[in-house]
């Protein structure tokens, strides 16, 4: 595993863009007042040792030797030993909705990026249990096999969008049955548990059994709905208008809540609405609290090789290039076109 210990120093390397600016307003002016002498063509004949090329390139190697320190002062780094870790947790598996009724906004932003948010939150709370994250449209696909890596989980989350899962429709029962096969067959007594986050409008096929199956494996079933049971319409990616059916109505998705209790009554869970306040994020971390912690293993890399010397004697080199690179040609050299 590569990584920088010190990411924050790269805003060093805006610093040095501005001085690129700066050194080349310089070489303007400075062109500019020339030009007030005379011709330079007639004026660089009387300064037969002037290179016009030489400053580029000295001004040049020191901005690489700069952003080569720089990466050096990041601190870069070679993962080279994993250890195994153990926490006492629990373990979840998020199964997130994607269909196209989730870009509805009956909750703001829209039913899928208020999950998202939700989704963030909860994860952040969770940094001694394991994670991992199924998402379904009309197929369900494992986005996030179980782990502890929170960092990971967010950044897969920020991908999930409504065109994740290609195939249309809601299949609610293929994405518990899906999430419960992520879990490990050995029994270790860690609490485990499926949250569901869906508008409830399934299509497909037994959801209900699907949770009640996954209870009998000892896993729990939770569902927060999303959405308003009034209904709303579903804006159309890209266009400011709302999706129609074939007698050109617009249509309107609404939030199941029978479903959604149906599915949590079968898993033993809770059900609960989300809506623009945390009283669903404060209901499932509740839920979440109240599992059984167990010993949870997992691997992290322990030992990193500190790899910045490779950016230092770079930077070294090219700082002893520059030194004897002048700005003024060498008559001793002058014969030999170096740049």
């Amino acid at each position: 595993m590569f990584r920088f210990e010190n990411p924050d120093m790269f805003y060093w390397l805006i610093a040095l863009l501005f001085i690129v600016l700066l050194f080349h307003y310089g070489m303007y002016v400075q062109k500019k007042r020339l030009r007030t002498f005379g011709n330079p063509n007639l004026l660089a004949s009387l300064m037969p040792n002037v290179s016009s090329v030489r400053p580029y390139v000295k001004f040049y190697l020191l901005i690489i030797v700069l952003v080569l320190l720089v990466f050096a002062l990041a601190r870069p780094q070679m993962g080279t030993k994993i250890e195994d870790s153990k926490t006492n947790g629990v373990e979840v598996m998020f199964v997130l909705d994607v269909s196209k009724s989730m870009l509805s906004q009956d909750v703001t932003p829209s039913r899928l990026d208020n999950a998202k948010m939700m989704l963030s939150k909860l994860i952040d709370k969770m940094s001694e249990d394991k994670v991992g994250m199924v998402v379904f449209a009309g197929d369900a696909f494992v986005q996030l096999p179980l782990t502890t890596d929170n960092v990971s989980a967010k950044m897969f989350l920020s991908t999930i969008n409504t065109n994740t899962v290609p195939r249309p429709g809601t299949a609610i029962g293929a994405a518990i049955e899906l999430a419960t096969k992520c879990f490990p067959e050995s029994e270790s007594g860690v609490g485990r548990s499926i949250i569901v986050i869906t508008d409830g409008e399934n299509h497909e096929d037994d959801a209900v059994k699907a949770a009640k199956e996954a209870n009998e494996k000892g896993i729990i079933v939770n569902v927060v709905g999303i959405g308003s049971p009034n209904g709303a319409p579903i804006p159309v990616d890209g266009k400011a208008s709302f999706l129609k059916d074939k007698s050109d109505n617009i249509v309107l998705t609404k939030l199941n809540e029978p479903m959604c209790l149906q599915i949590a009554s079968a898993g033993n869970g809770v059900y609960v609405r989300a809506d623009n306040s945390n009283i669903a994020l404060r209901t499932i971390m509740k839920e979440i609290d109240d599992m059984q912690k167990g010993e949870i293993m997992s691997k992290n890399f322990a030992a990193y090789d500190e790899q910045f010397f490779v950016f230092a004697w770079i930077a070294l080199v090219l700082l002893l290039l520059e030194f004897f690179v002048l700005n003024r040609q060498n008559n001793r050299l002058n014969k030999i076109k170096w740049f």
